[in-house]
């Protein structure tokens, strides 16, 4: 059994979100719309992509198409999601989900009532990586975490045009805040709470820079820090009693490193594509007749939302 995409967007993450698709187990891709009818058959072209839509609409209602994979540009999500909903597809949207809280339970309410699958596009919780820094500490390596510490550089994000507005859903929190946040909340299967957070946005544009000072559980401080200032490396850091866990390029990687007092271990797992796993996850949720993914819940999508949205709101008025 095959599982047909059909892609929403001619952004720079569909050709490598395509070769995820044809890297996973059972994912083909079907279609490729865009506004631009020329635009769709152009990358339609480009990545050996048999139909091209120059409407969604017309894309929605394509009967060999399984799912709708969207990544338009971030304020997009919600109007186009809503869309592919009510033509009766189940959907993989990118992050950030939705810009409200609102929004995201809207979205997930329509999916239930029409009984569609539903999951937020978040590749770094199902890499093979991942999941071995998570049994790593389940069995105790570094004893127990104390501390999480992300860092994300993107010093060239000039070619998104929209990225310095914020109605756009432009800013660095917008953008990568969901990474970091669902990757800490995986690894300790804790909740965020006592959220407190910097930034730097100039008047009438997003934020540049910012910084999230966060508590796991009970016992476990976090540090999120996302700029597009400067470059530098980007990764993780996990922290115990016992030793620490480095994940660099913790979204996409193929290695990570436990250092304790009996020396260091060098985790390596190859893969073709990061997107892979992710629609492999997505592929058996639709095999099972799943509406939602019992790792990217709905509820903490709409908490990760809500929390983005209410920091905005907070930098706003200050």
């Amino acid at each position: 059994m095959s599982i047909s995409y059909g892609i929403v967007s001619t952004a720079s993450i569909v050709p490598r979100f395509v070769a995820g698709i044809r890297a996973s187990q059972e994912g083909k891709v079907s279609a490729i719309a865009s506004r631009e009818l020329a635009k769709a058959q152009k990358v339609a072209t480009e990545l050996n992509i048999p139909k091209a839509y120059g409407s969604y609409a017309e894309m929605f209602a394509d009967q060999e198409i399984d799912i709708i994979y969207i990544a338009t540009y971030n304020k997009g999500h919600f109007e186009t999601a809503k869309q592919a909903l009510m033509a009766g597809k189940p959907v993989l949207l990118e992050k950030p989900f939705t810009l409200s809280a609102a929004e995201a339970k809207e979205l997930f309410a329509l999916a239930k009532e029409k009984k569609l699958f539903l999951m937020e596009a978040q590749k770094a919780v199902f890499l093979p990586i991942t999941l071995a820094v998570k049994k790593a500490i389940q069995a105790g390596k570094i004893g127990e975490i104390k501390l999480m510490r992300s860092l994300t550089s993107y010093p060239h994000i000039d070619h998104v045009k929209w990225f310095p507005s914020l109605e756009a859903g432009g800013g660095t929190l917008h953008g990568s805040g969901s990474y970091p946040l669902h990757y800490m909340h995986f690894i300790t299967d804790e909740n965020y709470q006592n959220v407190k957070g910097n930034a730097v946005m100039p008047k009438g544009r997003s934020d540049k820079q910012s910084d999230l000072s966060l508590k796991f559980g009970e016992t476990i401080l976090a540090n999120i820090f996302i700029t597009t200032e400067f470059g530098t490396d980007n990764g993780m850091t996990i922290y115990g009693t016992k030793g620490r866990i480095e994940i660099p390029n913790f979204w996409k990687t193929q290695v990570a490193t436990i250092y304790t007092n009996e020396g260091r271990e060098d985790l390596h797992i190859p893969f073709s594509s990061e997107f892979a796993f992710e629609v492999d996850h997505v592929n058996e949720c639709l095999k099972q007749g799943l509406l939602t993914s019992p790792v990217m819940t709905p509820s903490l999508t709409i908490e990760t939302v809500e929390l983005v949205e209410n920091q905005y709101q907070k930098w706003l008025n200050e």
